[in-house]
């Protein structure tokens, strides 16, 4: 837990915040409305006697009294999708709409993914594209498992994604708006994910935070590439770090042709920050949301919505 120490001037109340990462995360999973409604799987629950608690702040996603939601079967017959409870938050504030076209840039195991099918109603274009080949298998599953239709399944390193095979793009960088919408939950150092595994902290070193951080603007800065103008980028990560949260976002701010905007995060939340230690970012990254898991017994987490100019 010493590098949280790194936090201490940024958290409102920080013996609350470590106390939080001490505790074991509480199991959660979200209905998958391909398949089926929250009134139905709540029979389910009640029929199979298996305690739940309804998040006040989003339909459809349940706290549970089980360690397994793996094993339900509702979960087998792809009702519902075992999902920390703040994971779903992204494809929330993206929004995105039946009928458009909405890239996943790091979409492996699937959780997000397959939450912008349902949200689209299984209508339009989710093209779930992951660099690591053997997580594809489990994205996959996922997506067959739960119904999912309207998903195009990619391998590429999305820091040079090609649109080509979706008939877009050119020869060049310029912009190719294949994308009414795009997502990039980044690959990161995790420090959020403490509560679910413990041994986070086991190999952090900075150096491994300053390289992530690296990809992590090579992916975002792709993302508003493909994004067509006026159309919505949601970044998000499971850490703590500055460096990977609006230090990325002011770095694109400096490269792409895009704006910080305004989003409704119904989750209690802190702003981003605006400097950290010797640095200074743009001032709207303050509109980015920092989650972190006293606030609402969940895991950490940052979200920041872009919107692409003209």
């Amino acid at each position: 837990m010493e590098p949280l120490e790194r936090y201490r001037p940024l958290i409102d109340d920080f013996e609350a915040f470590t106390a939080a990462c001490e505790r074991p995360l509480p199991s959660a999973v979200r209905v998958n409305s391909i398949k089926a409604t929250p009134a139905q799987v709540e029979r389910a629950f009640d029929d199979a006697d298996i305690g739940y608690e309804t998040a006040d702040w989003a339909e459809g996603i349940y706290r549970l009294e089980t360690s397994s939601p793996g094993t339900l079967w509702p979960s087998v017959h792809g009702w519902i999708h075992g999902q920390e409870e703040v994971s779903s938050l992204p494809a929330k504030v993206l929004d995105p709409q039946p009928g458009e076209r909405v890239w996943d840039a790091a979409a492996a195991p699937g959780s997000k993914a397959t939450q912008l099918s349902a949200q689209m109603d299984d209508r339009g274009l989710v093209v779930a594209n992951d660099n690591n080949l053997g997580r594809l298998s489990a994205l996959r599953f996922n997506a067959e498992r739960l119904g999912v239709t309207n998903m195009a399944v990619t391998n590429q390193d999305a820091r040079n994604f090609s649109l080509k095979r979706f008939g877009e793009g050119g020869t060049d960088d310029r912009r190719v708006d294949a994308f009414d919408r795009a997502l990039v939950d980044a690959p990161c150092s995790c420090e959020g994910t403490i509560r679910k595994n413990p041994d986070t902290f086991d190999e952090w070193s900075l150096g491994h935070v300053e390289s992530v951080a690296g990809i992590q603007q090579g992916i975002l800065r792709r993302a508003v590439q493909a994004t067509r103008p006026g159309g919505r980028v949601v970044y998000s990560t499971c850490t703590f770090a500055p460096e990977e949260n609006e230090r990325v976002l002011d770095q694109v701010l400096d490269k792409e042709n895009c704006r910080v905007v305004d989003q409704e995060i119904p989750l209690e939340h802190a702003p981003g920050v605006t400097e950290f230690e010797d640095e200074e970012f743009d001032p709207s990254v303050e509109k980015a949301a920092r989650i972190y898991p006293h606030h609402n017994d969940t895991g950490g987490f940052f979200c920041a919505t872009l919107e692409v100019g003209q």
